[in-house]
């Protein structure tokens, strides 16, 4: 929706329309200042207190004209209205909503028109005649259970008196108990506490309150007390009818007052559904176009609901007997297009009902509804369609009901008349019915009789004028008795419906009655001429403050009153000039106009009432204020449900008044929840809802204006539920689903998902039958055999799906053997020695038939020996003593009482799986000091299906172990590469294979040691060690305490002379010769020269092979009891022994150990 934004409306245009009632009777004695004429953003007080009638036509002219008016001056204001930079041009919108004003200001316009243009209003202070201020209406209709109230108001001076006519003849109210009058009132209370019959009291009366001045008289009052009969007994035989007849149902209900309502039921209180083919006329009757066996599934019974009383009476049901061809009553027919001939029911063209025949005539009153029906039979149904002979029908007041059989037309006037035609069709042709409507019309009034107010020697006249149809006739009455039989007034002339006064006097007070009648009713009307010498005097306050928003246009009403009528004049701030012309206009009753209000307008008015017996002066002071705009206008906005929504009204208005926002939703006031939070310049929504979507009417208002801009939210939810489901087009395997769309809440429907419950295998569960486009609301349904099936449909949008419509009526279709075997075969072990054969069981859908269960077959894989077999009601059957895991072949086949289903396909399984053997031909290869090979080849028995293998492996250093580490391989893999953590290690690999029982028997082997490199590492390694330098310390010191030992044992020996001995003699340096003797001690334990030492610490002879025999003279060495060496060397020895010393000492560790002892 687009915004719509108005401008300023005046004060009388702010209140709500609920209060406007209100508003006017609390100020009726200003009722001048509610008529302002609808003009948007224009304050427009009415004019002031009429001086005559003549001034009132005026001023119906004036609204005739005051749209022009209206139109250029609003273009003028919006033209010299400031606009923000960027502003969109507001003026076609502001043209629209000028152009349609409320059809509600429409009648309060009116209402004032016709108030200000009725009797003139008398000060009470004055002396005055009668004047009927309330009465009851003309047909008086009471509850007899309540006492009787017949009103009659007036007011006067001095107040007048009351008395009453029954049936035309004085009413003695004294003479009845039951009856009395209100005090300081005319109206009639009739009580029946005490007793008596309300309908006594039935009849036409009349009030008529009298002064001194004169006697008004009220309407001629009807009273009828409201009946409700009671309906006569009666025995109603059963209704035989044909199926594809029409039939009648006669209600004829007992005549009540007012007439009741009238509707029919079922005896059991269930209503009669209504549709084309059966519906209620207006003369309450039953009409069935044509009856269908399914008619006769209730009954039906009249009710009549009586007003007054609050009654409701029941006739006696009818019962229906149809005949048919076809008594199989198959309700999924109902409403199908082709029910008829499935029936075997005859077509037919179609015929009238009601009204019968081809032609007929109505009658109505102008200003009633004109309601015109055509009943008509027929098969298939007929169609009705209405056409007005000449012309088109008024669109404004032409409305169809009883699903077109009627045509309505509201407030009926002289161009309704005419002829009008209903065309009743269907496919076998087509009748024409044509209503003459003829209009009559009521006494209504064209000039209605005003008071008239005389100063003495003035002249007036009153005007009674009336139209009708037939013309009425005017009757005149003085004071309540016909003007011929009153006194004579030479002042006085009557000239039809007008009566002339001249030189009127004192004695010339009177009330006047016009009563204007034909055959269809009457009118009549009080009018007083009343003559006073009244100087001049103001009715309103004095020094009154009006305060009026820029560039409006605005009336200052200055009330008064004197007779003669003064005359009146304007003066702002004093000046002596009379205002009138230009900007200002003045009114003959008074008031002063002026077009559109300027700041040079603000300032003090003063309006000077003048007679010939006097003046009177009162004072207005105009305040001109600025006017209150919103210059930032909520946006339409489209929000997904459970979102914030943020609508922005910011206000400018005059800093001297004070501003208050509200906000209407769909022109209502706007509850403002928790869900809501109103600040000065925005409306947030939280958590919006689809109750929230609607229109949103921002309401800046001050005391003298009020500025609107209104907003659409759209919220987009999930859509309704889909309703009225129906199942036609029944066959064996199929069915045609229709249903009636939900509301989609602003978000196009794109998908239907119809599902489905089935009451033996799953009942209360709905499964997902089909998907259908949202463009589609009927579809045939493929049907699996043997299923009581149960539809439903959920309707998805962008936002969400519905809520699931009502459940279907249920369908049965019929049984036939399985067409498919059980899905998803399957034949596993639970254990070593059994196997398990699983299945899906089958559905409601596809178990075509009941008891459905399943045939087993078995057997081992090529050994071509025969097939076990068992039946089965479950999904699962465990075979026992099976060899581990051996291939089986499995058959599966479904079964129910119509059949067996087709045969199944053959599925290989495998008996229970056991632990498997231990891979073969592990391997470990080391080809670098980097990285370790693995192979391994599957086991020789798996004993199931191998799901992989298990390595663990971890590193060793002699005695240290690192951390074990496992890897998982797939069944498939048998090769590895470890990449080395370090080149010193070695390490230990166990490998396993696994089935779903578990890992199997394990293959342990070790990487091989590294070559040299390895050795050489692993002896530096170990060098390193506590425990292997410890060991070495130990054997070094066993080693030199046996040395000592030994050493200690050589010394016992002593010294021995040899120097004799020798050929060569000791030289001189030799430290030896002091004491003659020579030690041996140094000497024996000197390797030889040439000697070398070995690893292990022997000493190796290099160079010579001699022993000490050869140092001898050919005999054997001999040796002294301690050990001694007593023989004697060669020459040839000890020269070379000589030169071979020093060299000895020098290098022999031996000699070391010798010097430290």
């Amino acid at each position: 929706m687009n915004r719509l934004r108005t401008t300023k409306q005046s004060l009388f245009s702010f209140f709500p329309r609920v209060t406007l009632g209100l508003f006017m009777l609390l100020l009726c004695d200003r009722l001048i200042d509610l008529c302002a004429i609808w003009d948007p953003g224009v304050f427009l007080p009415a004019a002031g207190w009429k001086r005559a009638s003549d001034i009132a036509r005026r001023r119906l002219n004036e609204a005739e004209t005051l749209s022009s008016v209206q139109e250029a001056q609003l273009e003028r204001l919006e033209a010299a209205r400031p606009r923000r930079p960027g502003s969109r041009e507001r003026g076609p919108m502001l043209r629209m909503a000028r152009q349609q004003p409320p059809p509600w200001v429409h009648a309060a316009v009116l209402f004032c028109l016709l108030s200000l243009s009725g009797a003139i209003e008398i000060p009470m202070d004055l002396s005055q005649p009668p004047t009927i201020t309330k009465q009851s209406v003309k047909d008086h209709i009471v509850d007899p259970r309540d006492n009787i109230l017949i009103e009659c108001e007036a007011k006067g001076n001095p107040a007048p008196s009351f008395h009453w006519t029954r049936n035309s003849k004085f009413f003695n109210i004294a003479k009845d108990p039951r009856v009395s009058m209100r005090r300081r009132s005319g109206t009639l209370v009739i009580d029946f506490r005490s007793g008596g019959r309300p309908e006594d009291y039935e009849g036409e009366y009349q009030c008529f309150a009298r002064n001194k001045f004169g006697t008004a008289l009220s309407n001629r009052i009807r009273l009828q007390v409201s009946k409700s009969p009671l309906w006569p007994k009666e025995n109603l035989d059963p209704v035989v009818v044909q199926e594809g007849a029409p039939l009648t149902l006669q209600c004829n209900p007992p005549p009540g007052l007012p007439s009741p309502v009238i509707f029919w039921m079922s005896s059991s209180m269930e209503p009669i559904t209504q549709d084309k083919r059966v519906s209620q006329g207006h003369n309450g009757d039953l009409y069935f176009s044509n009856v269908m066996l399914q008619d006769t599934q209730t009954d039906y019974s009249c009710n009549a609901r009586f007003h007054f009383t609050h009654t409701i009476q029941q006739k006696n049901a009818f019962t229906l007997r149809v005949l048919t061809n076809n008594p199989y009553n198959d309700s999924s027919l109902r409403n199908h297009p082709d029910m008829y001939s499935a029936r075997g029911v005859a077509e037919r063209t179609p015929s009238f009902m009601y009204p019968q025949g081809t032609a007929s005539s109505q009658m109505v009153l102008r200003g009633m509804d004109l309601l015109l029906e055509c009943i008509a039979s027929g098969v298939p149904t007929p169609d009705i369609a209405w056409y007005k002979k000449g012309g088109d029908l008024p669109s404004d007041k032409a409305k169809f009901e009883n699903f077109n059989k009627a045509l309505r037309i509201t407030n009926v006037s002289e161009e309704d008349s005419g002829e009008y035609f209903c065309l009743a069709s269907n496919k076998m042709g087509s009748i024409r019915h044509t209503i003459s409507v003829r209009v009559k019309a009521a006494p209504y009034w064209l000039d209605e009789p005003k008071n008239l107010i005389l100063a003495p020697g003035e002249d007036g006249r009153l005007v009674c004028r009336a139209n009708g149809n037939p013309k009425p006739t005017v009757q005149w009455m003085v004071n309540g008795e016909p003007l011929q039989s009153a006194p004579r007034n030479p002042n006085r002339e009557v000239a039809g419906d007008t009566i002339i006064f001249r030189d009127t006097q004192i004695s010339s007070r009177a009330v006047y009655q016009c009563n204007t009648s034909n055959e269809h009713g009457y009118l009549l009307a009080n009018a007083f001429v009343s003559v006073l010498d009244v100087p001049p005097r103001m009715l309103s306050p004095r020094n009154q403050l009006i305060r009026v928003i820029l560039y409006n246009r605005t009336r200052l009403d200055c009330p008064f009153f004197g007779s003669p009528i003064p005359t009146l004049r304007w003066f702002k701030n004093g000046q002596g000039s009379n205002l009138d012309g230009g900007n200002y206009h003045v009114y003959e009753n008074g008031s002063l106009e002026i077009e559109m209000i300027r700041k040079e307008d603000q300032g003090i008015y003063t309006c000077v009432a003048t007679n010939i017996l006097g003046k009177a002066e009162n004072q207005v002071r105009l305040e001109v204020k600025d006017p209150t705009r919103i210059f930032r206008m909520p946006e339409d906005q489209v929000a997904k449900r459970g979102t914030t929504v943020q609508l922005e009204c910011r206000v400018k208005h005059d800093p001297s008044l004070k501003l208050t926002v509200a906000w209407l939703k769909d022109d209502e006031p706007l509850y403002i929840g928790n869900r809501m939070k109103k600040e000065d310049d925005s409306l947030t929504i939280f958590g919006v809802a689809e109750r929230d979507q609607g229109s949103y009417t921002c309401i800046a208002s001050t005391e003298l204006d009020q500025d609107l801009a209104k907003a659409y939210l759209t919220v987009l939810g999930r859509p309704d539920r889909p309703r009225d489901l129906e199942l036609t087009d029944l066959a064996e395997r199929s069915v045609r689903l229709t249903w009636i769309p939900g509301d989609d809440n602003n978000s196009p429907i794109t998908d239907y998902v119809v599902q489905f419950e089935e009451d033996q295998f799953q009942p209360g569960v709905w499964h997902d039958h089909s998907k259908f486009p949202g463009s589609v609301n009927s579809a045939v349904l493929q049907l699996s055999p043997y299923v009581n099936y149960q539809f439903r449909v959920i309707a998805i949008n962008e936002v969400g799906s519905s809520h699931p419509s009502l459940p279907s009526e249920r369908y049965r279709t019929s049984g036939a053997p399985p067409e498919s075997n059980p899905a998803d075969v399957k034949g596993e072990g639970t254990r070593k020695n059994n196997m398990e054969i699983t299945w899906t069981p089958m559905n409601a859908t596809s178990a075509f038939g009941p008891n459905l269960r399943y045939i087993v077959k078995w057997r081992r894989r090529e050994t071509r020996e025969t097939w076990n077999n068992v039946t089965v009601w479950g999904s699962r059957y465990v075979v026992g003593q099976t060899p581990v895991y051996v291939p089986y072949e499995i058959r599966v086949q479904a079964e129910n009482d119509f059949g067996k289903g087709p045969e199944p396909n053959t599925v290989i399984g495998y008996s229970g799986e056991d632990l498997p053997s231990a891979p073969r031909r592990f391997r470990v290869r080391q080809p670098n000091l980097e990285t370790i090979n693995l192979e391994w080849d599957h086991p020789e028995h798996p004993n199931g299906i191998l799901i992989g293998y298990t390595l663990k492996y971890v590193a060793f250093n002699g005695t240290k172990l690192g951390k074990q580490m496992v890897e998982n391989f797939s069944p498939n893999q048998t090769k590895f590469t470890m990449q080395r953590a370090d080149p010193v290690s070695r390490y230990r690999f166990t490998l396993s294979a696994r089935t779903q029982v578990g890992s199997g028997e394990a293959v342990t082997e070790e990487s091989p040691a590294p070559p040299n490199e390895a050795y050489t590492n692993n002896q530096a390694d170990i060098a390193t060690q506590g425990w292997f330098i410890g060991l070495m310390c130990a054997i070094a010191l066993l080693v030199l305490i046996l040395l000592v030992v030994c050493f200690i044992k050589r010394s016992r020996g002593g010294k021995y002379p040899v120097r004799e001995k020798k050929d060569v003699p000791l030289g001189p340096e030799d430290p030896k010769e002091e004491d003659g003797s020579f030690d041996y001690s140094d000497e024996d334990n000197k390797p030889l020269q040439g000697s070398q030492t070995s690893l292990d610490g022997t000493i190796k002879q290099q160079e010579s092979d001699d022993s000490l025999v050869d140092y001898g003279e050919g005999g054997e060495g001999q040796f002294n009891e301690d050990g001694s060496f007593i023989g004697q060397y060669t020459v040839k020895k000890d020269k070379e022994e000589t030169e071979g010393n020093e060299s000895s000492e020098a290098t022999s560790p031996v000699n070391a150990i010798y010097s430290l002892a």
